[in-house]
Parts: structure tokens; sequence; C-alpha cells
């Protein structure tokens, strides 16, 4: 179970999983808190699941980019050490389920053998870097985005600056104005623009679904490419500063930015440019840039026996790419699950037959790439050979569900048993949407919107109802959202709370009115013209609790009666924090920049540095039972408590002394000069705190 010692290369990434395996011994040993330890494992992609005693374990793959090694490789583990099912998600990362907490570093260790990491896919850092799937094929893209995403992914992976925000952070690419990656709904959202000849991108900034969800503000309708690192930097430094941490509902970046202004917001981030790591970051696209390699074997000529059936196929899931002669194939995954049987197969035809490329997409599909159009009927055979022809690629039957109350603490009612009846009803009832791709439908468990439903035309949100004594699984039906491209989207309204098992009814009401009163105009403008009472009225009968039968009871995909059950959410959990423990991480922090200071990493050096600063004043201000919100906050009541009383004397204030981090560039001597008086405050504040125990 160790070899993983001798056998990982990278000395970053095995301290990292050494790391993990001691603090999991600390956990079983109890020296380490509940609390703490789940902080330490989220952001190493470690979650805990709605079934006691295993773990969800995330897979973060940039932009959805899988090679056939990569994918034999999740494979592998995935068999070994869970149930062989791979579930691809809203942010084209991989989730493999029922994971002994106690293998996790040696899964860890198997995944990195590939170059596939699980560091900061949960938690509260910078989640996984999306980008729309034809990211490079994009016949309307101005330039392939995929290089930037990957640089951006490689900067802040493990960077100080983003390991311990007050929550998640989210950034996305969209190929083209079509917006297809969502940049409104992200904290970060860029979208490509040449301006006189120069790369550059459109940012949105700010946005967020969740329960409140928001809609994101401009930033910069041009930032030049090597602009774009140094500005995200600004920007996670900002958050983490001023970000709130008390309050886990409103610790998102669009709260902050909605207390304080984007133009505030924006100074703040303007005034931090002399810190930054880098002032520019030239990205390498060269990668990305060369020629589509050859397939290593010809495919077989392959005569197909139902024409209507493969024409049916091209018209829906097959793509044309920018590159002359080469097209996509789109692989329609239910719910996104699929089999690591078929994984393996799947990963020897795109090494044999395409380029060695996928990538997983952002509704939970697969999009094969460079695929020569001569070979579309053997990859036809084959694709049928796996059950990975079924039509509906993009379109409405095309469904979004997050795991609900399958594996999720959070999950009020099963998403996933909604969406497959909602699919099999558009497939067996409604044939004439079967290449609908303007109207989507997406389904959530809980108001945390990871299914993304409060930003589609049609959006299901799991939720309960009571009714005498029992309580009945029930969805909000919610109508109008929408992505309008360039920047641009709109959030569904709440319409009505129906019981789950009438989720299929309400579907049919919805498109029979459409099909009769729609007067051929788009889902989005038909809503607009009848307007939300219009909906809820025709709905209405749905919501009646008086008629309820017994089936009411179970909710989908369910043998016995519902009961609500919610766990605590580890989505980004704010942790409790012990002072002794706080102290000694922040201690930590001081050991780390010193030895970022030693590789010559001088902006990392001091990031730490200051992180160690902030949590060490922390510490003290919670044994006195100070609130502590954010770091400004930290930073401001640390001088009114401890320092203008003279119960710690300084040299200066405290905030003059740590907001040096943001008066100076990165250097050799500040680095020095900065880590040393943190060692001199630890020395204050740890005699400090040594008095204040003795005295109690």
């Amino acid at each position: 179970m160790q070899s993983f010692r001798t056998e990982i290369e990278d000395p970053i990434v095995q301290k990292d999983i050494i790391d993990l395996e001691r603090k999991i011994a600390l956990f079983r040993d109890g020296k380490i808190d509940d609390e703490r330890f789940r902080s330490l494992r989220l952001a190493r992609g470690v979650y805990g699941q709605r079934q006691e005693g295993v773990q969800m374990i995330r897979i973060k793959l940039p932009f959805g980019k899988v090679t056939s090694e990569q994918l034999l490789r999740i494979t592998k583990v995935s068999d070994e050490y869970s149930t062989g099912r791979l579930h691809i998600t809203t942010r084209q990362d991989i989730q493999i389920h029922y994971v002994s907490l106690d293998k996790t570093p040696q899964l860890w260790a198997e995944l990195e053998k590939d170059d596939v990491t699980l560091r900061e896919a949960c938690g509260n850092t910078v989640r996984n870097i999306t980008a729309s799937e034809t990211a490079g094929i994009d016949l309307e893209e101005p330039f392939d985005v995929s290089p930037y995403a990957h640089a951006m992914f490689q900067f802040f992976l493990r960077n100080p600056v983003c390991q311990e925000m007050g929550r998640k952070f989210k950034i996305s690419f969209s190929s083209s104005d079509k917006d297809t990656a969502l940049s409104y709904l992200h904290d970060l959202g860029f979208i490509p623009r040449i301006v006189n000849g120069e790369r550059g991108f459109k940012v949105m900034l700010g946005g967020g679904l969740g329960s409140q969800p928001h809609h994101a503000e401009l930033l910069s309708e041009f930032i030049p490419v090597n602009q774009i690192i140094p500005t995200t930097e600004g920007v996670l430094r900002i958050f983490d500063r001023y970000g709130e941490r008390a309050k886990r509902l409103k610790a998102r970046m669009k709260f902050l930015i909605k207390d304080i202004g984007r133009d505030e917001f924006l100074k703040l981030v303007d005034e931090e440019k002399k810190a930054l790591s880098h002032q520019t970051v030239e990205i390498d696209t060269t990668a990305f840039d060369a020629e589509i390699p050859a397939p290593l074997q010809e495919a077989p000529k392959v005569v197909i026996e139902d024409t209507a059936a493969f024409e049916a196929w091209k018209k829906s899931n097959v793509i044309a790419q920018k590159q002359a002669g080469y097209v996509a194939i789109g692989i329609k995954v239910l719910l996104g699950d699929f089999y690591t049987d078929k994984a393996r197969l799947l990963a020897d035809l795109i090494k044999n037959y395409a380029a060695n490329e996928l990538r997983f997409s952002l509704r939970q599909d697969i999009l094969i790439r460079h695929v020569k159009e001569e070979n579309l009927p053997f990859f036809y055979q084959e694709l049928a050979k796996l059950d990975f022809v079924a039509l509906g690629y993009n379109t409405i039957s095309d469904i979004t569900a997050c795991p609900g109350t399958d594996t999720c603490n959070l999950g009020i009612a099963s998403s996933t048993g909604i969406a497959v009846e909602l699919e099999r009803v558009l497939e067996t009832e409604y044939p004439q949407y079967s290449n609908n791709q303007e109207i989507t439908i997406k389904i959530s468990g809980c108001m945390n919107a990871c299914g993304q439903h409060n930003m589609a035309e049609i959006g299901f949100q799991g939720m309960s109802i009571n009714s005498g004594k029992l309580v009945a699984p029930a969805l909000q039906v919610l109508l109008g959202g929408g992505n309008l491209g360039n920047g641009s989207g709109r959030f569904s309204d709440k319409v009505i709370k129906i019981p789950s098992r009438r989720g299929p009814d309400a579907l049919r009401f919805i498109l029979n009115d459409f099909e009769a009163n729609g007067n051929g105009e788009s889902f989005l403008n038909y809503y607009d013209a009848k307007g939300e009472k219009y909906f809820y009225e025709f709905l209405k009968p749905l919501a009646d609790l008086t008629n309820l039968t017994e089936a009411d009871f179970i909710d989908w995909g369910n043998a016995d009666n519902y009961v609500k059950a919610v766990g605590v959410g580890e989505c980004a959990g704010v942790v409790i924090d012990l002072v002794a423990t706080l102290i000694f991480e922040a201690k930590d922090k001081m050991t780390f920049a010193q030895e970022a200071l030693e590789e010559g990493k001088w902006a990392d050096a001091i990031y730490l540095a200051y992180a160690g600063f902030v949590n060490g004043a922390k510490a003290l201000l919670l044994a006195e039972n100070q609130k502590t919100n954010h770091h400004a906050g930290i930073i401001d009541l640390f001088d009114t408590v401890f320092v203008e009383s003279n119960k710690i004397e300084l040299d200066s204030t405290f905030k003059e002394l740590v907001y040096q981090i943001k008066e100076n560039e990165p250097s050799q001597a500040f680095a020095q000069k900065y880590i040393q008086e943190g060692i001199a405050f630890f020395d204050k504040i740890e005699k400090y705190r040594a008095k204040d125990l003795a005295d109690a």
C-alpha cells in the first residue's frame, strides 16, 4: 500500500499524497477533529457520501480533456477501488463513488501515473476550469481557448493564493460568442476576442447559481491574453482577503461584489497589481497548434445496413469541425453515467482510429474529436456495439441531473429518477422534439443547483411537501431561463411546487401548451409573452394535495416510502477552527513560506507568510470570542483588540505590518523580511497565548 512513495516521480505530488496519508492516520487516531480534516480532504478531491463510511472521489480534468491513456488509468482505478461506474459532472470532472477513505492516497498515486489529479477538485479552492467541449474545433471560434484554460489550471494548482478561500471559485472559457461554457454564471468567465489582430478575452465577473443566482457583471470588454492570469490572481487575492468566511451562504464572490460594488471591487484589484507574482504571463500555445495526427490504424471499410438510422445519427450527433475533412462525434450519456468496460473500448477506439482525445462536456456527455469524415460508418458501427449511438446529443432530451439523493448528503429528492422518466416521456411521446436544441431541461436534488436547474428553459428542483403526518417528495418547477450568448443569460422563475410523481405530467402540460399556443416563437419568447402567472394557472391542478395516492409518497427510482434525510453538506463547508490547531497550522504556513523562499518562489513565499499572519491573528481573536468573518476584518479587529489595547506590542499597527504584501513587488529581499517579521509575530502571540492560559 506504500508503493506510491517510490512510484511518484514529482516530489510535490508525492509530498501531497503522503500528507493526505498522514492526516488520515491522525484523524483515525483522534488527533485531528472531523471539521478540520474535512477541509483538508475536500481540497484533495475526497468528498463524504450520503452513505456511511465511504467517499466520493472527484477527479479533476481541466476543460474535460482526456487521452486514451488517462481514461484507461481512470477505469483501472475505478475497478480496483470503486464499483466500475464513472460519473461525468457539469464541470467536466469524473466522479467515482463508494471508495474507502484509507485507500484514497494509493488511488491518487495511481491516477498521477498518467498526469491525473484530485488536487483542489472540491473545497474552498479554484475548482476545475471548464471550457466549451468544441474548443479547438468550433467553426465560429476566433481561436482555440484550450491552451489558455490549461495555462490557468497549471498556474493556480497548489497556488497559495487560492488554497483556503471562504468558498469555491469557478472559471470558464467559452469557444465563441455562443458562450456555451456559460460565462454569465461563473466567478470569472472568458469569451475570446481578436481586436486589431491581438488575441484577448471579454471577461465576466461575479456570476453564480445556488439558491440566489446572480448574473455576472462585465469586468472588461477586452483583456489581452497575457493579462488574463494576472487579472485572475488579483481577483482571487481580493476575494481571499475580503470574502465572507463565517456565513457560508454569503461566502461566494457574487455577494462580496454586491456588498461593496463592482467599481470598489475592481479598485481593490487594481491596488493589488504591484504585489502580483507576474505583471504579464505569456501563454505557450504550441502544444495545441500542431496538425491533427494521423490515426494509428486505418479504419476498416464498413457497409451500413440501416442507412436511415445512420443518417439520423449523423444529423443528431455529428458535428462539423473547422478542420476540413474532420468531424466530432457526440455521445449522449444518460445521467452522465457510464461504465469501465465500455470506457476501455472507447479508449482503444479513439487511440487507434481518431487523434487520441475526447472531452467530457458540461452537459455530462462525451465528445470524440478529430474523426476523419470517411470513417464515420466505422465509428457508428463500433459505437453501436457500446450502445453509444442514442440520438439527442445536446437536445431537449439530453437532460442534466445531479446525483441527488443517490449519493449526495444534501439531496432532498431524486434527480436521477425523474430525469430517466422525463427522457422516456420525450422519446416515446414527443419524437418531434428529437433534434430540438433550443430547450434545455436541468434537474437538481436541492437548492444548491449542481444540476443547474435555475438557468434552464425548463428546470426542476428537488423539495419535499407535507401532507398530514406524511412527507412526500416534491419538485419546484422553474421556467424561462437560458443562455443568450456573449456573456448574457437569464435565470428561471419559480412557478409552482408539485409532488415529484407529477413531474412527467408537468412536462406534458408545458410542451402541449407550447405546441398549441407558441405561435411558432422560440420557447423563451413564448414564455415571456404568456407570463409566469399563465403557467402557474395551467399547472395548478398538479399541485393539489387532496388527491395524493400511495405512489406519491415513493420517490422516483425508489421502492420504499420517502423519508426526508439531509446530511451535512460538503460542497465547500466552513470548518470549525480550534485555537491551538489554528496557531499550529498558521506556523506551518511560515515553514512553507521559508521552503518557497529557498526554491526561489518569492510571490508564493510572501503569500504563505501573509496567510500565516492572518490565521495566527484569527486564532487569538477566536480565543477572545471575537467574530472573524473575513481576512480584512481579522486584520482590523486584531489592531482593535490587541495592539491598541497594548496587549501585544508591535513596531507598527498590525494592518501596516500585514498590508506590506500589497505595497511591495515580489522579491527575495522583501520575502525574507516579511517571513522574519512573521516569525517574530508568532513569537509574540505564542507568549501572549501561554500567559493567557496560565492566568485563566
